[in-house]
């Protein structure tokens, strides 16, 4: 399949400006983001910016880009405009988060996967979760999904309620999932999904893909083995750069 890479950066990040421009080890996180995304079997990448600044260091390290507008409110919508104004016939669109700078190319192929099932419409990934701590962290969306594989509902709280049983060993008696924030389009369906109105759901618990779930699109979802390393605040990549 052909499968356009389109990494989302801005550089207005009200909790850490110019984010994707910061140095890890001598390169910058885009860099390394894109890096990462050339390793996996996409046919291209493409990062989707607003910033010049972000444009031409995406261009002088021989990278691909293209500037998009200011206003979006999500890397869906940024994603879309980026696909319209590369102007070619990708069938298929990744959204790789541009703030996961040790993302695995077997996740983006992961995702690539999902399309083979020519039902599939969008695809994510989700990690089986082993730690309460993880389980009731608000910071960390939960999904909850059906026999097909398919999302049934994204939520910061733990779904289902298990009760009678002390919430620190919830994990123990359901199998509980972690969403990895990285999504696959059809390219159609990319279209008719920016089009859509801010839902009740959505809203209320502040992620995106309820949007979509609500007006009756369905994501599938593959499960990976792999963390992924989100870096949302300085503090989050001195960590990073500690770890390394």
């Amino acid at each position: 399949m052909d499968v356009l890479g389109i990494i989302p950066a801005r550089y207005a990040s009200t909790r850490f400006p110019g984010k994707p421009l910061t140095d890890i080890k001598g390169k910058s996180m885009i860099q390394r983001v894109y890096e990462q995304a050339q390793k996996s079997g996409l046919s291209e990448v493409l990062v989707a910016t607003d910033d010049q600044r972000i444009m031409e260091h995406v261009e002088g390290f021989g990278g691909k880009a293209v500037m998009t507008a200011a206003h979006h409110q999500s890397g869906t919508d940024r994603c879309f405009e980026a696909y319209q104004l590369h102007n070619a016939p990708y069938e298929y669109i990744i959204n790789i988060q541009g703030d996961e700078p040790f993302i695995k190319p077997e996740q983006i192929d992961l995702v690539s996967s999902c399309f083979q099932k020519p039902q599939t419409q969008l695809a994510t990934l989700i990690k089986k979760i082993d730690f309460p701590e993880e389980l009731h962290n608000v910071n960390a969306p939960k999904v909850v999904i059906n026999q097909n594989k398919e999302a049934l509902y994204f939520s910061r709280q733990p779904i289902p309620y298990c009760r009678n049983v002390p919430h620190d060993i919830w994990h123990q008696q359901h199998t509980y999932y972690k969403h990895i924030g990285i999504y696959g389009y059809r390219a159609d369906i990319l279209e008719q999904i920016t089009q859509l109105p801010p839902s009740a759901l959505e809203l209320a618990e502040s992620l995106e893909q309820l949007r979509w779930l609500e007006h009756g699109f369905r994501i599938t979802t593959a499960l990976t083995e792999f963390e992924t390393i989100g870096i949302d605040t300085p503090e989050d990549l001195l960590k990073v750069q500690q770890h390394l």
